[in-house]
């Protein structure tokens, strides 16, 4: 097996028998967070990282170029679900910190096992359409990453940005056509969220990417606050 550095701090590539797969350094060696395959490289273990299960995966598989960097980041997760990605995080993050906000109490008690044993993760149970049910716990943050499935996702990104993104913070959000509008093009949808996030809350575009190839009718946009 072959192990090399990529562009993004703390994600490595693994090669074996002519296949690669990201992977990231497991922070709690011998566990595994979703029956993904470990690999043990030079006395230490890694986690393969699966672009179907991880939007953040799949972007970066896709060829976009300006995905935000996660070592040292403190990070705001909208939609954390089971900790799938927020696990992998924590394996980069270094003196960072992750809040996961998830809505659903028996979503939430999974992510909370996790939690537990990675102390860089936060378990937050709110509404991410509401981010003054949580602004006591939460504090300024470098990144704010978003995969929720609403129908008015620009907007709760912009509100959450506007409560917790420092200026010159970055934003990862995961656009589902279909969570939108079903009767319209995804290319259109996308527009749309794009033009309200920047006319509404006065954020900058960096980059919009299809991640077709990994999740159907989804778009991943990174934004910038000023």
């Amino acid at each position: 097996m072959k192990l090399t550095k990529t562009r993004i701090d703390g994600l490595f590539q693994v090669t074996t028998d002519d296949k690669s797969r990201l992977v990231t350094c497991n922070k709690v060696p011998g566990n595994s967070v979703y029956s993904e395959k470990l690999y043990s490289i030079n006395g230490k273990e890694y986690r393969g990282w699966d672009p179907y299960r991880s939007k953040y995966c799949a972007a970066f598989l896709s060829g976009m170029k300006k995905l935000p960097q996660i070592r040292e980041k403190k990070i705001l997760y909208l939609g954390v679900s089971t900790g799938t990605t927020a696990s992998h995080f924590s394996d980069i993050l270094d003196n960072g910190i992750l809040y996961g906000i998830e809505f659903s109490p028996k979503v939430m008690r999974k992510f909370f096992r996790l939690a537990e044993q990675r102390p860089n993760l936060i378990p937050i149970l709110a509404d991410a359409r509401r981010p003054e049910e949580y602004s006591s716990f939460v504090f300024e943050v470098d990144l704010i990453y978003q995969d929720v499935a609403q129908p008015d996702q620009a907007k709760i990104f912009g509100r959450n940005s506007q409560e917790f993104l420092k200026s010159g913070g970055l934003g990862f959000l995961a656009i589902k056509s279909q969570s939108i509008d079903v009767a319209i093009k995804p290319e259109e949808v996308f527009s749309k969220q794009i033009g309200e996030l920047e006319k509404d809350f006065g954020l900058e575009i960096q980059e919009s990417y299809s991640i077709d190839a990994f999740e159907k009718k989804h778009a991943v946009i990174i934004i910038k606050k000023p």
